[in-house]
């Protein structure tokens, strides 16, 4: 099973330290490696959640995930991203961006700095809009019960989050984007923009997501009832899954989703190296053990069996939103940003460890008053 799961990503990982080391030396060797372990650490809570809409999708677009989805992550945000930045934000054509990227790193790292708050800006309401969604909604299993079950209550009001959303982004804009002297001065009007088309894309990808799970569950309906009716006149019917228009689309939340979480590893790297062979080639082999990780999840049934781990992540997501709008003024190294995602996982994954061992206490004790009653 973990050498199934985890194979490509071995692979990458000693091709990719080996060609790191063949092509520019041992210290691009260990830039590599350290780069590979930031992004898996920053990205953990990315992986819980990925798995959470990930089960819904049949073996086939799995595999699309693992497949084209890396290719996107690796090559899309990890390599071309920084280079579409700085030639969006310099005015430059991708081709001199690129040549900028490689022959006068300092000048683009300064670039991508100053495009910072944009981005933090864009990411921090996309992940924002998926924390305040979550929170808002009502559901049966409740971690932190005294903070949600009001919440959810709240969340009955129409378009709550968006509004919740908006007034943090105005807030954002005219606290932190005021006065950003190391990304070029005043960044209000950047901000929101920048925060704006986030909250767009969200409600559009997101939005479309929702629309054809909708359409998919009455699909699945439709399946059952039919594969009902071929059981009892004694035919086979093979089961569809996951496909189509809601496959597509779930597979597009998911790369959205990635591309935000993957912006504070992006800017996160430039304190290791402005290197950007570097940063892609290391970034790249932590986006592929996230994504293993998301179907190691999704196979073994992790999210069922341990029912407060996607709460957790939920929490790091709403926490990383949080990091990356308070970045658009303030610089917050990245082990915090780790750290505090980690802790909210692992504390989730305590939580579930301990519900799971009081239902299986309940459970043993109905059977002993079920044995003295016989």
């Amino acid at each position: 099973m973990i050498l199934r799961t985890f194979g490509w990503s071995f692979g990458v990982t000693v091709a990719g330290l080996v060609f790191a080391a063949w092509m520019w030396g041992w210290e691009a060797f260990a830039i590599v490696g350290i780069l590979s372990i930031l992004e898996i650490s920053l990205s953990f809570d990315n992986a819980v959640v990925n798995a959470g809409v990930l089960k819904k999708m049949n073996a086939f677009w799995q595999k699309i995930f693992l497949s084209v989805g890396v290719l996107i992550a690796v090559f899309g945000m990890r390599l071309v991203f920084p280079v579409a930045v700085v030639a969006i934000s310099a005015k430059l054509g991708p081709i001199e961006a690129l040549d900028l990227a490689i022959n006068d790193e300092d000048k683009y790292e300064k670039y991508v700095t100053e495009a910072h708050p944009a981005i933090a800006a864009f990411g921090g309401m996309f992940l924002l809009m998926i924390f305040l969604d979550f929170l808002f909604d009502e559901r049966e299993e409740h971690w932190l019960g005294w903070l949600e079950r009001p919440l959810a209550k709240l969340g009955k009001v129409d378009m709550l989050s968006v509004a919740v959303a908006l007034i943090t982004l105005l807030v954002a804009g005219m606290t932190l984007a005021t006065s950003v002297a190391h990304h070029g001065g005043d960044k209000t009007a950047t901000v929101m923009l920048a925060g704006v088309a986030g909250l767009i894309t969200y409600l559009i990808v997101g939005g479309l997501s929702g629309h054809f799970e909708d359409k998919l569950e009455e699909e699945e309906e439709a399946e059952a009832e039919a594969e009902e009716q071929a059981a009892a006149e004694g035919r086979q019917v093979s089961a569809m899954g996951v496909a189509g228009k809601a496959a597509f689309f779930l597979f597009l939340y998911l790369e959205v989703l990635d591309a935000s979480f993957s912006f504070d590893g992006v800017i996160g790297a430039f304190a290791i190296t402005n290197k950007i062979f570097w940063m892609a080639l290391g970034l790249g082999i932590g986006a592929m053990y996230v994504r293993s990780l998301t179907v190691y999840l999704v196979r073994k049934g992790t999210l069922d069996d341990y029912i407060y781990l996607e709460h957790g992540a939920h929490y790091a997501i709403g926490a990383l939103a949080v990091v990356l709008l308070v970045t658009i003024k303030y610089e917050i190294h990245e082990v915090i940003t780790g750290l505090i995602g980690v802790s909210l996982i692992l504390a989730s994954f305590y939580s579930s460890v301990l519900h799971n061992r009081r239902q299986a206490e309940s459970g043993e004790s109905e059977e002993e008053k079920t044995e003295v009653k016989v």
